[in-house]
């Protein structure tokens, strides 16, 4: 069931939003080689706390990490650990901050240090991705409009989109209907409706969208090993132009 939220939770949310980004922002400037996955979710977690909110992945599902950092060919669900991170490797950090009982959800991924050409394009094409899609997050489109520009743009640009992974509703729930694929489906998928709060995130791979899940039954990764960015906002459809939760101006 696809909720409608009112202004009143919309208000929430943009909290939880803002708190997310911060977190983001947060992690931005903590990423360097030489620290590890763990630290870096400590970093999430006191932020998120000392804004008054909680983490909304720690213990959901039973993750146990309060944000999924996922490097290099870890595409999502990457768990904090002893891992160091070194010059040239791309981690993407996805986070989410609970503020009275409603969630805000982004992700990022960043450089770590000097970085090649070709892994800063797929972050770059990865973020622009979601831009294509933001134009058809309106009131009268469809949750396959979305996935069509995300998908165009991404091939277009030679690289592949993950299968079998989408956004998603986001609000009291982490995860909500409906679901919002980062390609084209069978199903056009529902038309959206302002007041509807959509977590949209490409998750792109350089090489073959064929994935794996390791053996601790959470991180996906790229079975060619190769490389893979993922970019998510928040988003709230008005009659008007969407407004960027997680991205504030």
């Amino acid at each position: 069931m696809v909720i409608i939220k009112s202004k009143s939770e919309i208000e929430k949310m943009r909290i939880a939003g803002r708190i997310t980004f911060e977190t983001l922002e947060t992690l931005k400037d903590a990423v360097k080689p030489g620290i590890t996955t763990k630290e870096l979710d400590r970093v999430a977690e006191k932020y998120i706390k000392s804004q008054g909110c909680t983490a909304s992945f720690k213990g959901h599902g039973g993750f146990p990490g309060s944000a999924c950092i996922s490097v290099n060919d870890e595409i999502i669900h990457g768990i904090p650990g002893g891992r160091i991170l070194h010059e040239g490797d791309i981690v993407s950090v996805d986070v989410g901050a609970c503020y009275k009982g409603y969630h805000g959800d982004a992700c990022r991924t960043f450089a770590v240090g000097k970085i090649s050409s070709e892994a800063q394009r797929l972050i770059d094409v990865t973020r622009q991705s979601f831009f294509e899609a933001l134009p058809f997050v309106r009131e009268g489109y469809r949750v396959s409009d979305i996935s069509a520009a995300v998908q165009k743009y991404v091939e277009e640009n030679g690289f592949s989109v993950l299968r079998g992974y989408c956004g998603h509703g986001v609000g009291a729930n982490l995860h909500e209907d409906p679901e919002v694929p980062n390609y084209v489906t069978s199903s056009r998928g529902i038309r959206l409706r302002a007041g509807m709060i959509l977590a949209i995130e490409p998750m792109v791979c350089a090489g073959k969208h064929a994935a794996y899940i390791a053996g601790n039954n959470w991180t996906v990764l790229t079975k060619d090993g190769k490389n893979a960015a993922h970019y998510e906002n928040s988003v709230l459809i008005t009659k008007d132009e969407p407004v960027l939760l997680t991205l504030p101006k």
